[in-house]
């Protein structure tokens, strides 16, 4: 991508978005690339370098586990491999055995569902392969800490068990030379020390000639002298021979290991390589979580519609300082492809152009940006930008001079695939004369059909805005009322620079306010209070609109919750039915249960006794009297339908019921303890604890 000027990439702060990712690495190969992060203008690599991002994000947010946590910084380990004669340490063969771990546990990571879940990263480890023997041939030569194994050779276990021999036979002579001369008091506190090699006896200086030895040096304050016993000097000299060949043998050894694996150091510097690329990937994904970033649709054209946009450096300020930050809308296409936005200072149009500057940088290079997912973001071939003061004392050029001369670039360059963003366009010469050459700029850039956004405070740029085709008009929201700045893009629409307003509320006198009102073209003031009053007129729309949703939001919430409620009353109310029903059921299941039971117990009888007439009496008991129980209950419901129990004593006169039949009569007679019962047309004698004093219901409950 081609920039102008080369300050760009510092004036909206791309630089600092590479330290951000660079910090984020945990190896060299990483943050060079961060440090050196490309913008490029390729769909197919833009596409696969964002996915990729978005992809590791997944899997950092889903909480699985990608092994690449091993921090390897291998490049001098891998360029020694490719040198012939070079010869690695134990340690450094250790470094390359995690490489290979690394790289089998990735391999094992992508099964056959990741490949297919997660391509984008599959593909990087898609031209490579794993090969096991380079941690086969590392074990068989080394072990867990990095010392060369014994049965590395032959002859390394031969110099070594030799070497044990001596070292054993060294020790016990030792130990019996120092026990004799600690009898004799000659030993220093120390006893023994190490020097040059050579195992040596710490002997007080005024006994130094009593013992026969090789004097090998003395402490700092010469009150200690440090000799190599006459006995065993021999076996030093055994030990120090077999030490040296055992250095030999492994030098020899590593040597060949090495020669045996220069043969894959393509291969290992390929693994370098992902493992590398991996942990730049986790960097994008992790400073993407950071920024709450998202993979908008990318476009191959010119084109930005970008939703709930922030500028992702503010955003990490604002949450670390817990402030709120205002998203920003905009969208250029074909129709439209230049904004002119309008305000007061210090109302974020500056901001505003630089998000959308900012982002775009961010995409073409790979990473995932702070907007809604559904955003639309296409692909630019250059950026142009003119933020700020550009004077020039170099060249001895004025504001405006350097103004007009980017200007003029801005012109000569631009195409269809060119995003530029100017800052108080014309500004720096006569108002008249600099909103005119302003006029002229903007008309080019349109024929040129470029796409950018504009800042200003000329009126006629706002007024061309609406008339020109491929020009829109944005505004950046203002509360009169408290004098502060909102932050928030409205597109559509001019806005007013708020200039008597904000004299009157900073308490400048009102004499001077009338004084610079008078001065100021009628015209020009009336629209520039009626901009000031449209855009306050329309943000008490917004938020009419807003309180509208949002009461439109509980209605509906609270009609989903009725509908909830009623569903529930509903479903209870069915499952009461069914459990009554069960219920009835239950019943009747274990009645006809219990007459199956007594009818076989009646044939069991039936086959085994000999008097069958008191099996067929028991029979006729069972049936008849089950048949009398249903008329009782008959009967007893169509009491229940039209009388009611009233209980107390039995008088003459009272309507009661009797307990047996349920029949309903009227007390004629009380004959001590019992009574005649008038039932219809025949009167009954019956006891008066079977009688139960009971009264017609109601009509109205009787109906019912």
């Amino acid at each position: 991508m081609r920039i102008f000027p080369e300050s760009a990439l510092v004036q909206l702060e791309f630089d600092k978005i590479r330290n951000l990712l660079a910090e984020q690495c945990n190896t060299e190969y990483a943050r060079a690339k961060a440090g050196d992060l490309r913008i490029h203008t390729r769909l197919e690599f833009i596409e696969w370098e964002l996915r990729q991002a978005h992809e590791f994000k997944g899997v950092l947010q889903n909480g699985q586990y990608f092994p690449n946590d091993n921090t390897l910084n291998l490049s001098r380990e891998l360029k020694l491999l490719g040198i012939p004669g070079a010869t690695l340490t134990g340690e450094q063969f250790l470094q390359i055995r995690k490489l290979a771990e690394s790289m089998n546990s990735i391999f094992r990571w992508f099964d056959t569902e990741r490949k297919i879940a997660y391509p984008a990263l599959a593909r990087v480890i898609a031209h490579t392969q794993y090969e096991k023997s380079i941690i086969a041939k590392i074990d068989e030569v080394l072990d867990e800490s990095g010392i060369v194994r014994d049965n590395a050779s032959e002859e390394l276990a031969n110099i070594r068990m030799s070497l044990f021999r001596k070292r054993n036979e060294l020790r016990r002579q030792f130990d019996r030379i120092l026990s004799k001369l600690g009898k004799s008091g000659y030993v220093a506190d120390i006893e023994e020390s190490f020097l040059n090699g050579r195992r040596v006896v710490a002997i007080f200086a005024e006994h130094k000639r009593q013992v026969k030895g090789i004097l090998h040096g003395e402490s700092d304050t010469r009150r200690t002298s440090f000799i190599e016993p006459e006995e065993t000097i021999e076996l030093n000299n055994d030990v120090f021979s077999l030490e040296h060949a055992e250095s030999k043998e492994v030098y020899r050894i590593l040597r060949e290991l090495t020669t045996q694996l220069s043969g894959h150091a393509p291969l290992l510097a390929a693994w370098h390589d992902i493992l590398g690329e991996f942990d730049f990937i986790r960097a994008k994904a992790r400073l993407a979580i950071d920024m709450n970033a998202n993979f908008p649709l990318l476009l191959d054209k010119a084109h930005i519609q970008l939703r709930q946009a922030y500028h992702p450096l503010l955003y990490l300020y604002n949450r670390k300082n817990q402030k709120p930050t205002i998203p920003t809308n905009i969208n250029l296409n074909e129709k439209d492809r230049l904004l002119v936005i309008s305000g007061p200072n210090a109302g974020g149009k500056t901001v505003t152009m630089k998000t959308v500057g900012l982002l775009q940088l961010m995409i073409q290079s790979g990473l995932l940006v702070p907007v809604h997912p559904d955003s639309e973001m296409g692909i630019f071939k250059q950026i142009m930008i003119h933020i700020g003061d550009t004077q020039s004392l170099e060249f001895e050029l004025s504001t405006y001079s350097s103004h007009l001369k980017n200007m003029k670039y801005f012109m000569e360059n631009a195409n269809g695939k060119t995003l530029f963003f100017i800052d108080e366009l014309g500004s720096g010469s006569d108002p008249n004369l600099g909103g005119a050459f302003a006029e002229v700029i903007l008309e080019e850039l349109v024929r040129k059909h470029s796409f950018g956004i504009v800042t200003t405070h000329y009126l006629n740029l706002k007024v061309m805005a609406n008339k020109t085709p491929g020009i829109i008009n944005g505004a950046m929201a203002f509360d009169e009322s408290n004098l502060a700045p909102l932050y928030k893009l409205i597109i559509g629409k001019p806005g007013s620079s708020y200039t008597f307003s904000i004299a009157e509320r900073i308490g400048l006198e009102p004499r001077l306010i009338q004084r610079a009102r008078a001065l100021v073209d009628e015209d020009h003031f009336r629209l520039d209070k009626l901009l000031n009053r449209t855009e306050q007129d329309l943000r008490h729309l917004e938020q009419r609109e807003k309180d509208l949703q949002k009461m439109l939001k509980e209605n509906e919430k609270l009609k989903r919750e009725m509908e909830i409620l009623i569903h529930r009353e509903k479903h209870d109310q069915q499952v009461e039915l069914l459990k009554h029903q069960n219920k009835i059921t239950e019943e009747r299941t274990a009645y006809l249960k219990e007459m199956e039971r007594k009818l076989k117990q009646i044939l069991f009888d039936w086959r085994r006794s000999d008097d069958k007439s008191e099996v067929i009496r028991q029979m006729q008991l069972l049936l008849f009297k089950q048949k009398e129980k249903q008329g009782n209950e008959k009967v007893k419901k169509k009491f229940d339908s039209r009388y009611e129990e009233v209980g107390g004593d039995v008088q003459v006169g009272d309507k009661v019921m009797m307990r047996k039949n349920h029949q309903v009569g009227k007390i004629k007679e009380i004959r001590g303890k019992k009574a005649v019962v008038q039932v219809g047309l025949i009167p009954i004698t019956t006891e008066l604890a079977d009688l139960i004093v009971v009264r017609d219901k109601p009509q109205e409950e009787s109906a019912e």
